[in-house]
């Protein structure tokens, strides 16, 4: 998806809704981890806050029962970032 059509379609959600949610969901390698960031900050102004954005991503980190000697450290460090 082009990022300029991402940002008409959430200006046109929003006017139609009160609060809409933008869940980023992208592969986890460095040019999935590179979209993301731009994604985040192509809508992290105030206006788009104003207007009742909410930007999330989708959690990721260890699998339930995974065994943490074969975890990396970039599984481990968004393991411990996205925990709720």
């Amino acid at each position: 998806m082009r990022f300029r059509e991402l940002e008409r379609k959430a200006d046109n959600l929003i006017q139609d809704n009160e609060n809409i949610e933008l869940i980023i969901a992208t592969n986890p390698s460095a040019t999935g981890e590179t979209t993301a960031l731009y994604i985040k900050d192509l809508f992290k102004s105030a206006d788009w806050q104003k207007k009742g954005l909410t930007i999330t991503r989708l959690g990721r980190g260890l699998a339930s029962g995974s065994n943490l000697e074969y975890a990396d450290e970039i599984t481990l460090r968004n393991a411990l970032e996205y925990r709720k």
